[in-house]
């Protein structure tokens, strides 16, 4: 088995490798997972005419910056566990959205606008485990 030797920086070819794009898409499906990981965020039950259809948890919308290519807007809708601080736990939102986002794209959070669609109890079977 054989492999190519990286190119040093600076060398012949070093400038033709491309650019990597990511899809507004996966920047989008980042922000939601981040946010769901995030203690006191939800999932909730999805409902469509009346039957339901499985879980949800936040939703985005995230748009790229025209200026500065790596910046994003992100709009973000949530649903929070009652009772607890909204505003503790919409800033640990913020801040792991922006950590993750980063992180995984090098993309970073220009501006984030959060909702809070809802307060709910816990669900059923988690407090009964408590």
């Amino acid at each position: 088995m054989t492999s190519a030797a990286p190119v040093p920086a600076g060398a012949a070819g070093s400038d033709d490798r491309g650019r990597l794009d990511i899809h507004p898409t996966v920047l989008r499906k980042i922000v939601e997972y981040a946010a769901d990981q995030v203690p006191g965020t939800l999932r909730h039950e999805r409902r469509v005419a009346g039957i339901d259809v499985g879980l949800t948890g936040s939703n985005a919308k995230v748009t790229t910056g025209s200026d500065d290519p790596l910046a994003v807007d992100v709009r973000l809708e949530l649903t929070l566990q009652y009772p607890a601080s909204v505003r503790s736990v919409v800033d640990a939102v913020r801040a792991r959205v922006d950590d993750d986002l980063t992180r995984m794209s090098g993309h970073h959070v220009r501006a984030l606008a959060v909702t809070v669609a809802g307060l709910r109890g816990a669900p059923a079977a988690a407090a009964r485990l408590q």
